[in-house]
């Protein structure tokens, strides 16, 4: 793919969804392009992340550790990034990813995209942003969750007495 592919999918990403196009250029230009063969595992559960994965072209087959081995979980197609929190902070892969087929990814180090926010802080702002907005959708969807609960227990109470 060239730059100006990596580009566009990148646009597509909602973290980078906002980024400005010099933004963008200078992540495509600076990440790794790294080509997997079918089978070949791009990372295992429990592995030190050191940043995000953008699957490119392909599709890569999260699976967990069970009792008789993986089992797949979710499959992420074109356009999805692996480990997005692992750009910002050391974590561990919470799962094992299999490419299925030929796998193009953009690997973006933490360091690399850390540097990036710390050179231009409006891109500090927007990613900080999204993330409360995330947050607080979250924390609206539980919401029913928690209240249902909290019913549940009363009526467990009201039964006890």
């Amino acid at each position: 793919m060239s730059l100006t592919e990596d580009i566009v999918l990148l646009q597509q990403i909602p973290v980078f969804a906002d980024f400005a196009d010099d933004h963008l250029r200078l992540l495509a230009f600076s990440a790794e392009s790294m080509d997997y063969r079918s089978g070949s595992t791009l990372f295992d559960e429990g592995e030190r992340a050191d940043g995000g994965m953008v699957v490119a072209s392909g599709s890569v087959s999260l699976r967990k550790r069970g009792p008789e081995g993986y089992d797949e979980v979710d499959v992420a197609p074109t356009g999805t990034l692996l480990g997005e929190t692992a750009l910002l902070v050391d974590t561990k892969r919470p799962c094992r990813a299999v490419a299925v087929g030929a796998v193009r990814v953009i690997r973006i180090r933490r360091a690399l995209f850390k540097r990036m926010v710390q050179e231009y802080p409006e891109l500090a702002k927007q990613l900080f942003d999204k993330q409360a907005a995330r947050y607080q959708q979250t924390v609206a969807a539980l919401k029913p969750i928690g209240e249902r609960i909290e019913d549940l227990r009363r009526l467990a109470g009201d039964q006890v007495d």
